[in-house]
């Protein structure tokens, strides 16, 4: 199995030198979150994800979850580390310190949050739904259900969950058929079945609350009579946990990947339940956790990938095989490293491109989560919303696909033995495969970004990232080593919103152009905006090199894989704009019954 190394000096080429976060965490009130702490606490995280996640990743995959009679045991090592987890106080990073956080930025819990995803993806599920469920309840709870709920699970004795998708639903959530009905005191009585929960059930905290989306009996059809419910495993009592509630785990799901998290069937027999929110509103109070939830997904692309690149370039500076084109490279050995080879460098630079322009808009997105959250202005923080809105999507859906083409390629570089299930490669395939599917499929994504957010806004969310590029390709367009790229980029953000507007034409006379060219709009959105974090961070690493700010070696890395990505994976807009402009007579025009056997 690769061995976890946290990429602590790309994280901090990022927060210090691409987008400052320390004078964005200063200007935004942060005073706890001062360099020195900010190190400190990379350091120990890093630290905790090498040696306690990272080396039960591959034995949790081997033993996988295991369900009994509605009990479900985490593999060996699981719970122990998620009590190292709590006692270091990391799960209440960025939380609220009403309810015992600590307070500090939304961009830091999510930096934490990478290094435990690329050490051991299956066991960040866990935390991972956690702080979803306490987003959601922070923005919606009332302060009763806020000082019942969160406090705990800020300190990690209670984890949460989303309950939504249902058997004979995923996406379409106004037919769901779980039911509340009132009761005398104010609860809810709620019941049916929901799948595909991940920690719905597990043996790592002492209760589990749900967050579950079901129907009163005089809701609007759809969904706006879709209400969110807090229901808990066991009752609250003023100092812990008392009865039973009636729900219970039916089943885990025997999965590809992530086979260490559980994913369960959740059965609600008149459990007792409680509105968070307004009656009919849930699927608004939801949103919060969805959002916090794709993100977070999204991320998974880059963890996975990073696993990926760390495993295989260990690999190909040691695995011998054939000499170089050009002659030997090593010739006191047998034959050379496969690194020396120009295709496994492709394979290699292409996840590594991907890797660091995905780590680097995931740092940009978590910015702005903590402008949206902490600005004294409404002004930023409407623009860091509409910046959220517009990239959320981006970062669920080209994230996670790059993230496949990285794990796909890092089991690649290591030939045969990749496909052996001892190397680990494999597993970070399997792992990172549901990635594009759970929280919306990237198609959802697609139509999502092009359809709501883009043509929904009439090209507001989408003016308001191509202005940030515009503005930076005009202060750089005489820049003497990058003009060629920044001329490009320039050249696609015009064509950008010119591809947007034809679509959006087109759309206006047939409804289904839009699902038609929306994923392929998406993957050309991506690239677009990898290629803008690119030359951010190109443009601050040549400005060092030539400073002779000490790692000149590192400076001249970014030069080179930007180099790279503007020559060999830019060029796929082009495909992808083409695919969009196709139109939908191709896909619709053959009638569905000759898809038939």
């Amino acid at each position: 199995m690769p061995e976890y190394k946290a990429p602590l000096r790309d994280i901090s080429f990022l927060i210090d030198e691409v987008f400052d976060y320390p004078a964005s965490y200063a200007a935004l009130g942060a005073s706890d979150a001062t360099p020195d702490m900010v190190a400190a606490i990379l350091e120990e995280g890093a630290k905790f994800c090498e040696q306690v996640l990272s080396p039960i990743n591959r034995s949790g995959d081997e033993e996988e979850c295991q369900w009994r009679d509605g009990v479900v045991t985490t593999p060996t090592g699981f719970k122990e580390a998620f009590a190292q987890y709590v006692e270091g106080g990391w799960n209440g990073l960025a939380a609220d310190p009403t309810y015992g956080g600590q307070g500090l930025p939304h961009s830091l819990g999510l930096i934490i949050s990478e290094m435990v995803a690329s050490a051991n993806q299956s066991w960040a599920m866990y935390p991972g739904l956690t702080h979803g469920a306490m987003s959601a309840i922070h923005a919606h709870g009332s302060e009763e259900q806020k000082q019942t709920y969160l406090t705990r699970l800020t300190e990690g004795r209670w984890t949460g969950t989303m309950c939504l998708t249902e058997p004979h639903c995923g996406t379409d959530l106004g037919i769901i058929k779980t039911r509340a009905v009132p009761q005398a005191d104010g609860s809810y009585a709620i019941s049916g079945t929901k799948i595909f929960i991940s920690a719905g059930e597990h043996d790592m905290s002492e209760n589990i609350i749900h967050l579950v989306l079901a129907k009163l009996p005089d809701a609007p059809a759809g969904t706006k009579g879709i209400s969110l419910f807090i229901v808990p495993k066991f009752h609250p009592t003023a100092d812990g946990v008392g009865e039973r509630n009636a729900v219970s785990c039916g089943s885990i799901e025997h999965k590809m990947g992530i086979k260490a998290s559980a994913t369960c069937v959740m059965n609600f027999d008149g459990a007792t339940g409680y509105l968070i929110g307004e009656a009919n509103k849930g699927l608004n109070c939801m949103f919060t956790m969805m959002n916090h939830a794709r993100l977070g997904t999204g991320m998974q692309g880059l963890c996975l990938g990073e696993a990926s690149y760390q495993g295989a370039v260990r690999y190909a500076n040691d695995r011998l095989q054939m000499r170089a084109l050009t002659g030997p490279k090593a010739p006191d050995k047998a034959a050379d490293p496969i690194i020396v080879h120009p295709d496994v460098r492709r394979m290699l630079l292409t996840m590594k491109a991907f890797n660091e322009g995905n780590r680097a808009l995931a740092y940009f997105t978590a910015q702005q989560l903590d402008i949206a959250h902490r600005s004294d202005s409404a002004e930023q923080r409407e623009e860091a919303e509409n910046l959220l809105a517009f990239l959320t999507p981006i970062c669920k859906a080209f994230m996670t696909e790059s993230g496949l083409e990285a794990t796909n390629l890092g089991m690649q570089v290591f030939g045969g033995h990749g496909y052996i299930r001892e190397w680990g490669m494999e597993q970070l395939v399997r792992d990172c495969r549901i990635a594009p599917i759970y929280e919306g499929t990237n198609g959802i994504q697609a139509l999502d970004l092009l359809g709501r957010k883009v043509l929904g806004s009439q090209g507001k969310l989408l003016r308001g990232f191509t202005k940030l590029i515009h503005k930076f390709c005009q202060a750089q367009a005489e820049h003497p080593r990058l003009a060629a790229q920044v001329a490009e980029l320039a050249r696609l953000n015009q064509q950008w919103g010119e591809l947007t507007q034809k679509l959006g034409m087109a759309a206006m006379k047939n409804p289904d152009e839009v699902g038609a060219a929306a994923l392929d709009y998406l993957m050309y959105s991506g690239y677009i905006t990898l290629a803008y974090f690119w030359l951010r961070m190109a443009v601050v690493a040549d400005a060092s090199r030539q400073a002779g700010e000490g790692d000149s070696a590192y400076y001249q890395t970014k030069l080179a894989t930007c180099d790279f990505y503007f020559k060999r994976l830019l060029p796929r807009t082009e495909a992808h704009r083409l695919a969009a402009e196709a139109g939908s007579d191709c896909l619709m025009q053959l009638p569905a019954e000759h898809f038939s056997l």
